[in-house]
């Protein structure tokens, strides 16, 4: 399997929401993507995966040798890792992004909660719009406000994440959301790791969401309109997590059971309509 297959297969076996956007890309620019995306998949899982600390930091340890083997003219020894380096070459993509998303993914090995959203905006940027930096460059851009479009666009789509995955990060040791609303809105760890359901928990669910679409509204201010046919990928991120976040709404913030998704063809209908729409500006 070439090297651009086993990243489009680590891209699609995690049925993301960003593999609609990949298809809008042209060969070249998909393929450089599918690195990046795997990479993220890749060093995501080794924080996610196992219990020996130890032996997780030494993973992340190694992915930040194979990104300074993609800056510095060594020869990565991991597959995804060579793809990347080659997405490094072709699109100039920012080290000290690659760098935070294996900060971020670290941040998972040493805390389980935020007391503030102050506290989480590092995480959700090294996770979320460090990724955004990289695809943009990508994608390509004029306008230096992309940079701007592309954090704020990063923060909404994981404050989305995290309102999504409440009850299973919650199960799993880490609550994302910041204590200081918990007790602002009379709920616990506890009750999202069980599950409890009921009018404080939405309340607080809408306090989040309103965060998010704070951060949804930053992007689209940022936006550059002289860019819109480059950055029709992001925009269709962007989209599909915003219906996202409309489909919990109407549910009430029912996510505490069952993950929320949007159907496949819901998402290629947002996609087609970002194309199209990007088209017609044109």
């Amino acid at each position: 399997m070439s090297l651009a297959g086993l990243s489009s297969r680590v891209t699609r076996r995690s049925r993301s929401n960003f593999f609609f956007a990949f298809l809008a890309l042209p060969r070249p620019r998909r393929d450089a993507l599918y690195a990046v995306y795997a990479f993220c998949r890749t060093v995501d899982d080794i924080a996610d995966l196992g219990t020996d600390p130890g032996a997780q930091r030494a993973g992340l340890a190694q992915w930040r040798a194979e990104i300074a083997r993609c800056y510095d003219g060594g020869v990565p020894e991991h597959p995804i890792a060579r793809q990347l380096a080659g997405a490094v070459r072709d699109f100039r993509l920012p080290r000290e992004a690659l760098e935070a998303i294996v900060d971020g993914c670290e941040m998972d090995l040493t805390r389980a909660t935020y007391e503030t959203a102050e506290d989480l905006y590092p995480y959700c940027y090294r996770v979320a719009s460090a990724v955004g930096l990289c695809c943009i460059e990508i994608f390509g851009y004029t306008d230096p406000r992309a940079r701007d479009y592309a954090v704020s666009l990063g923060m909404a789509l994981q404050l989305t994440n995290i309102i999504r995955d409440v009850g299973a990060d919650a199960g799993n040791g880490r609550v994302y959301v910041p204590q200081a609303d918990l007790r602002a809105f009379g709920v616990t760890g506890d009750d999202l790791r069980a599950g409890r359901y009921g009018e404080r928990f939405v309340a607080l669910m809408e306090h989040q969401a309103a965060r998010a679409r704070r951060f949804y509204a930053e992007a689209r201010a940022a936006f550059p309109v002289v860019d819109a046919r480059s950055l029709v990928p992001a925009e269709i991120m962007g989209r599909i997590y915003r219906a996202l976040l409309d489909e919990i709404e109407a549910r009430r913030f029912r996510v505490l059971d069952a993950r929320v998704t949007l159907p496949a063809r819901r998402k290629a209908a947002i996609a087609l309509r970002c194309w199209a729409g990007a088209r017609l500006a044109g």
